[in-house]
């Protein structure tokens, strides 16, 4: 009997997937434990097993496609067996669930090709074009097909696609030969009219942006923010961390020394620690800290767990590998996961200071700016400091403005004389 493979559920939010790449092909003799495909979720790109073994019956859909969780990935069964009745089953089973509608893109109009008639009959002359895209718009390409093009620094609009539509796929990557340079005309004015032509691109959207898309505004429009700054004087920070470095057998940044000051200071408030849960308020006893990474096609946020308890060396070896996987889209389930509270920093990016939207369901996030030299006011004298703002948004459901307030001033205590932080 034919044995079916739906589309697993891969992360807690996922709720389609992509074939990022297919590694069998009907006709493939499998076994369990065997890499069947790539599958893009919304947070990372992940492999899919088989569990059984057998011969590839029918691949259910096409590379670079989505498809919702639970939809029919591949038939797995005996050689010859006729699996058309468990594929009917199962396109009938999709078809009767609600499906997520999609919208049709208004195809883009054409402006006309003014003809300039021919004075005499001899034939226009022929000129090769190169391969272009189809007119609306779009480059179509499977994720891999993109990935690889990227790498090898290939102009998709140069390349024809073989797939479905004309999308560009793997083999076309590979088999892609650059067209030979044209030589350069003769007798071109100068200041000759320029020959510009309006063009866009439209890519589709990632399942990791939907997700960022559809959280973010469920957190802003649905929970009611309030933020609060504070400027922190990071002088002992600057000079502290230059001894830490010398010793430390990892290097301490700015961002893990905040992320420890912060996780003692939720220790000292935990109305900071909390949750949203609808119909209670979650005070976590834990601190997990999640610090969100920018990486190409949004944001994840990686969790370094139990921040309060590890020293500074930890936390700076654990960031830098959570980063790292982030990057490459490596991250598992249980490292993206269970984030009691998160820090947002842009101060590499020369920002000053920025409020940040609450990552859900955490009550609070804080958002980090750069350290910047500013002339204060010290024993009645005028000085330059080196000034860190912070400001942390907070859900008004769960936490009060004075509540947020003396959490700043605590974390603000523990950066302004950072051997607190290891008391």
């Amino acid at each position: 009997m034919a044995d079916i493979i739906e589309m697993p559920r891969l992360s807690d939010t996922m709720t389609e997937g992509v074939i990022a790449a297919w590694h069998v092909k009907v006709g493939d003799t499998v076994s369990s434990g065997d890499l069947l495909a790539e599958v893009e979720t919304d947070k990372a790109t992940m492999d899919v097993e088989s569990y059984y073994d057998g011969t590839v019956l029918h691949i259910g859909v096409e590379e670079g496609k989505a498809i919702p969780v639970g939809s029919l990935l591949l038939v797995i069964g005996n050689e010859g067996e006729d699996v058309s009745a468990v594929v009917a089953a199962a396109a009938s089973k999709a078809t009767s669930a609600p499906a997520e509608e999609k919208k049709e893109e208004a195809p883009v109009a054409k402006e006309p090709v003014a003809e300039t008639p021919s004075t005499n009959n001899t034939p226009a002359a022929v000129t090769t074009a190169a391969p272009v895209q189809p007119t609306d718009g779009r480059i179509k390409a499977s994720p891999l097909a993109k990935a690889m093009a990227k790498d090898k620094g290939i102009d998709l609009n140069m390349v024809s696609g073989s797939g479905d539509n004309g999308r560009i796929i793997k083999k076309d990557i590979e088999n892609f030969v650059p067209p030979a340079s044209a030589p350069a005309g003769a007798g071109v004015p100068m200041f000759a009219p320029v020959a510009g032509q309006e063009s866009h691109e439209d890519v589709a959207v990632s399942q990791m942006r939907k997700t960022i898309a559809r959280r973010l505004s469920e957190s802003k429009f649905g929970a009611p923010h309030f933020y609060v700054t504070m400027e922190i004087n990071m002088d002992k920070v600057w000079t502290a961390r230059k001894s830490m470095n010398e010793i430390s057998p990892v290097k301490i940044s700015f961002n893990d020394i905040v992320m420890k000051a912060a996780a003692v200071a939720l220790r000292k408030h935990p109305a900071i620690n909390a949750a949203w849960m609808g119909d209670a308020i979650r005070y976590n006893q834990h601190v997990h800290v999640g610090m969100a990474v920018a990486v190409d096609e949004g944001l994840l946020v990686p969790v370094v767990r139990f921040t309060d308890q590890k020293s500074l060396s930890q936390i700076a070896a654990e960031t830098k590998e959570l980063a790292g996987k982030a990057r490459s889209r490596k991250l598992q389930p249980k490292e993206w996961e269970g984030n009691t509270f998160t820090i947002s920093n842009l101060g590499m990016y020369g920002v000053e200071d920025f409020t940040a939207i609450i990552n859900p369901p955490d009550a609070c996030i804080l958002a980090v700016g750069g350290i910047n030299d500013k002339a204060i006011v010290k024993d009645g004298q005028i000085v330059a400091a080196k000034i860190m703002k912070v400001t942390l948004s907070c859900d008004h459901r769960v936490v009060d403005g004075a509540s947020g307030a003396e959490f700043l001033v605590t974390l603000k205590g523990l950066l302004e004389d950072p051997v607190r932080i290891l008391v």
